[in-house]
């Protein structure tokens, strides 16, 4: 009797894992971007909070405030946005996953992640594209604080472009397993 023998035998090769040097330089990316997130969000409920007081009791001009919370609440939006597909966290078609047989799920999920490939990595690409043009061109915010807008364009390609790895990294891991025939 060799059951050992035969259950290693119909084990068939490994599932395949994200590569390790790619999903480790992401995930530190994404352990010293979260926090700075938080803190961003933070920042900006406590601008808005001076911009509230300072309008409607101090009766001074609040100029800046809103354009720095809007950048400050861009900056945590865009460079969070990995780490929130890393845990799969965005909003999926998860309506049809009980209706689906699992290898039917693991092909939508492919689907749906080369789709958003398709989509963030082009707007990763235009996002750069404008980055480019602000700072050639030096575009400035028509506010009278007018800062430069190179500082969101960046921080909204940055954000796309990791995020447009991280689903890749995805979409290839899941590529990969259907084509051993191993579950997500």
């Amino acid at each position: 009797m060799s059951h050992g023998l035969d259950a290693i035998e119909t084990a068939g090769p490994p599932v395949p894992e994200e590569p390790r040097g790619v999903a480790r330089m992401i995930g530190l990316v994404d352990r010293l971007v979260l926090p700075l997130c938080s803190l961003a969000l933070v920042l900006a409920s406590f601008v808005l909070t001076y911009s509230v007081v300072s309008r409607y009791i101090l009766h001074s001009s609040t100029d800046w405030q809103d354009e720095m919370s809007v950048f400050l609440i861009i900056g945590a939006v865009f460079l969070s946005a990995a780490s929130i597909q890393a845990q799969r966290g965005h909003v999926a078609i998860e309506a049809f996953t009980g209706f689906l047989p699992p290898a039917a799920d693991r092909v939508r999920l492919v689907l749906v992640d080369l789709a958003s490939l398709a989509f963030c990595g082009f707007f990763a690409w235009k996002s750069w594209t404008l980055l480019e043009e602000a700072i050639v061109e030096g575009y400035h915010s028509g506010s009278t604080w007018g800062p430069p807008l190179w500082i969101p364009y960046s921080l909204m390609a940055v954000g796309m472009t990791l995020l447009s790895l991280r689903i890749a990294l995805q979409a290839g891991t899941g590529i990969l397993r259907l084509r051993h025939g191993r579950p997500a």
